[in-house]
């Protein structure tokens, strides 16, 4: 069991919260105001906490569970944790949660009046994975971005007071992206889980089965998927960053990190030639900052 995990069996509320120093990029930076920081971290504790109950990644001890009313022999049931989750996550709309990240969520929706609905489709995405472990179609997988990431952004706009028709859509193409090129980072945790992100058809056509991907490196077919994929998570990239120019200030910084916290990343894949199954590859901080001046400057 690591640090981490020890300290959310005793504070579920800080070991989730302390996971955001590992996130591809920062949750709440310093340069934002502060009551924006608070109102992020507490949508970004719903959000790791539902990914973890779906990832079956809560530490042992059961203390989530106990607070969510769930019955101990219920605890490793996934399905019945989300539901319970979702439960909770209703009384922060209409009475008192249970769950010590959901009543940090509830000033917060208050404050910006945000609804259930983008919270919603995060828990659905992650009932949707204890149900659904492959993708036939890219457009399935779209669907699937659609409740597993676009309602992170959503959520970001709503929190700074600056959604608009057009800002969502840039920014649900830049969060379907950014779920796209963390699937293709973690190809080979994913299949640990049973799970697969690349689209079947897709498969199909570069001739790769799935005993390919569960091998220690990449051949040729299974690199040349990937690179077919990370070139599609950047064309999305490119079809969202306008976003970032529609908006000022500290928040441009923001998402121009968001942007190029993928453009970095998908650098990363393929530098490494595109074989991702060895690990992840991560891109550097140099490389990270120069994709980050780059979308500011408004280069592709």
């Amino acid at each position: 069991m690591t640090v981490t995990d020890t300290a959310h069996a005793v504070d579920p509320e800080r070991g989730t919260l302390d996971k955001a120093a590992s996130e591809n990029f920062p949750v709440a930076p310093f340069f934002l105001p502060r009551d924006w920081r608070t109102d992020l971290m507490a949508v970004y504790g719903f959000a790791r906490l539902v990914d973890d109950i779906g990832d079956g990644d809560l530490a042992p001890g059961g203390a989530d569970a106990r607070i969510l009313g769930v019955p101990d022999d219920g605890a490793g049931d996934r399905l019945l944790m989300l539901d319970a989750f979702e439960a909770d996550l209703r009384r922060v709309f209409d009475g008192t949660p249970r769950h010590p990240l959901l009543r940090r969520l509830q000033p917060t929706v208050r404050r910006r009046s945000l609804t259930p609905e983008p919270f919603l489709g995060l828990i659905a995405a992650n009932r949707q994975d204890q149900l659904v472990g492959r993708y036939e179609t890219y457009d399935d997988l779209l669907a699937y971005c659609e409740l597993s990431a676009n309602p992170v952004g959503r959520l970001v706009l709503a929190v700074t007071g600056t959604s608009t028709p057009e800002r969502i859509r840039h920014s649900d193409r830049i969060c379907t992206a950014l779920q796209i090129v963390e699937h293709l980072q973690d190809v080979a945790e994913d299949l640990r889980r049973d799970r697969v992100y690349l689209p079947a058809e897709d498969m199909k056509r570069f001739h790769v089965q799935e005993a390919d991907l569960a091998a220690p490196g990449a051949g040729a077919s299974v690199r040349a998927l990937i690179a077919f994929e990370a070139g599609r998570a950047r064309d999305l990239l490119d079809e969202g960053s306008p976003l970032v120019g529609s908006v000022h200030g500290r928040l441009r910084l923001l998402l121009a990190g968001f942007v190029a916290g993928g453009r970095a990343a998908v650098g990363a894949i393929a530098a490494a030639g595109y074989d991702v199954l060895p690990g992840p590859p991560k891109p550097g901080k140099v490389r990270l900052l120069r994709e980050v001046g780059a979308t500011l400057r408004g280069e592709g």
